[in-house]
């Protein structure tokens, strides 16, 4: 087997994520790097490049597979974090030109639609409402995991739901802790979902499960780009998304947690 031109001397196997596999490989130049294979990475692929930035390098990609440099992990200090918050506001910075992407969307093995909005002038909310939330609730109650009451109780959340407008970011979309890996003295975002979106969405998902000395990058982030007055109430409904993708991977153990987003909205 070749990757980037060469002959692989060493394959070490990683386990497996969602569909795909996971390589520690080594080179005959002694390079290593990281490969997923046996998924679809094209939206990936795209979406680490469009976010470039503190985004890890794509090598290579094609038909089943991913390949970027292998980055050991180390812990992360509060100096990587801050370093880490700022390249990211500098990336909300610049920007998309509508919410969504020019791309078919993928969030751990699930469909992600980037189409842009029925309504052409509605807002992020219309947005985030018609191709993030509705989406997965409709499919966790097919598959029973919501009840119709569920249902009813996230749509009156999404109703009145208030979110200050800002122009589409470029956001990450599925940045938990574990889509920030760091590394070699600094922070790398991998893993994405990228696309046009509100900039709290990746603060938001950050908060959901977790992350080194996240107060930290909090405000780091908030001092190179302040956030608008009222944001960590906004938090809950920025995580409906992530939670009811949670609930169709995993289904009824997440329901509780986004039937309590959707009542904190």
């Amino acid at each position: 087997m070749r990757l980037l031109g060469l002959r692989v001397v060493r394959s070490q196997d990683l386990g497996r994520s969602h569909s795909w596999t996971l390589h520690r490989v080594t080179l005959e130049d002694g390079r290593e790097v990281f490969v997923k294979k046996g998924g679809d990475f094209t939206a990936e692929a795209k979406g680490l490049r469009w976010l470039g930035g503190p985004s890890v390098e794509v090598l290579e990609v094609g038909e089943g597979l991913l390949v970027l440099p292998w980055l050991p992990s180390e812990p992360a200090t509060v100096p990587m974090v801050e370093e880490t918050a700022r390249a990211l506001a500098g990336v909300h910075r610049r920007g998309a030109p509508r919410f969504g992407a020019d791309w078919a969307g993928d969030i751990a093995g699930l469909p992600l639609d980037n189409s842009p909005a029925d309504d052409p002038s509605g807002g992020w909310r219309e947005w985030y409402a018609g191709r993030r939330v509705l989406p997965y609730v409709r499919t966790a109650r097919d598959r029973g995991v919501l009840e119709a009451s569920d249902v009813q109780e996230i749509e009156a959340a999404l109703n009145r739901a208030e979110q200050p407008e800002e122009p589409p970011a470029r956001v990450h979309g599925d940045l938990w802790g574990g889509n920030v890996l760091y590394s070699r003295g600094r922070g790398w975002l991998i893993d994405p979902a990228a696309h046009g979106g509100h900039r709290e969405t990746d603060l938001a998902m950050l908060a959901l499960f977790g992350t080194s000395h996240l107060d930290a990058f909090l405000a780091a982030y908030d001092e190179a780009a302040p956030l608008a007055e009222g944001w960590r109430e906004r938090v809950p409904l920025h995580q409906l998304h992530p939670l009811l993708v949670h609930c169709v991977l995993y289904g009824r153990s997440y329901r509780d947690g986004a039937l309590a987003a959707a009542k904190s909205v």
